[in-house]
């Protein structure tokens, strides 16, 4: 199962630059996780200032 991103994110982009497989990108009202690429890492949660990636 893919990581997800909530409405509490704040589009700073900190995640995006820390996914190793690149499955993060810039959606319409904040970012989003391509679940198909994802590879449950875990890197962007631990990056997140607001807490709002999740498994």
């Amino acid at each position: 199962m893919a990581y997800t991103i909530s409405n509490e994110c704040i589009s700073c982009g900190a995640c995006a630059g820390d996914c190793p497989t690149g499955s993060i990108s810039e959606g319409a009202s904040q970012y989003e996780i391509d679940a198909a690429t994802c590879i449950d890492c875990g890197a962007c949660a631990d990056t997140c200032p607001t807490g709002s990636i999740s498994a």
